[in-house]
């Protein structure tokens, strides 16, 4: 991945936002480091189990994919793939939440965690996200290493 530059990842970021310039300025100032910004613009998000997400993580690294955007939740309890716009309304997957269009995100600065979130990947600035089709084949991977049906990595 390329060197991450905080800026372009707040820019980035805070494009999704309908005023990008507040969304900073809130980033910059809030205690707790989290914006809500709205799916569906920019991109979507796909929330799996934490164990399925940091394991996808893992998947495709391995699988020279460089992941996208990945954020955690408090205690890697959930994990949340950013996507393409339109991805949400498309995903047919057990156990898979998504967030696409009309929908919220609480979202930590990309250069500090929030509150109870993380970046396990964090955003670049590039606009890069997860490829639909590569992440879902990490998945399928993922899902077999948790069930004890593949060799283990």
């Amino acid at each position: 991945m390329g060197s991450m530059e905080p800026r372009d990842a707040v820019e980035w970021l805070s494009a999704a936002a309908a005023d990008p310039e507040a969304c900073r300025w809130e980033w910059e100032r809030s205690p707790i480091g989290i914006v809500l910004l709205p799916a569906g613009r920019l991109w979507d998000v796909l929330i799996v189990p934490g164990d399925l997400g940091r394991i996808t993580v893992d998947v495709l690294v391995r699988m020279d994919a460089e992941p996208g955007p990945v954020l955690a939740d408090f205690g890697d309890f959930r994990v949340g793939f950013f996507v393409p716009p339109g991805t949400a309304a498309r995903w047919v997957g057990t156990g898979v939440r998504t967030a696409g269009a009309g929908t919220w995100l609480a979202v930590p600065h990309p250069a500090r965690a929030g509150r109870g979130l993380r970046w396990l990947v964090p955003p670049d600035g590039s606009g890069a996200l997860n490829d639909p089709v590569m992440l879902e084949l990490a998945m399928h991977e993922a899902v077999a290493l948790l069930t004890g049906g593949a060799d283990e990595l």
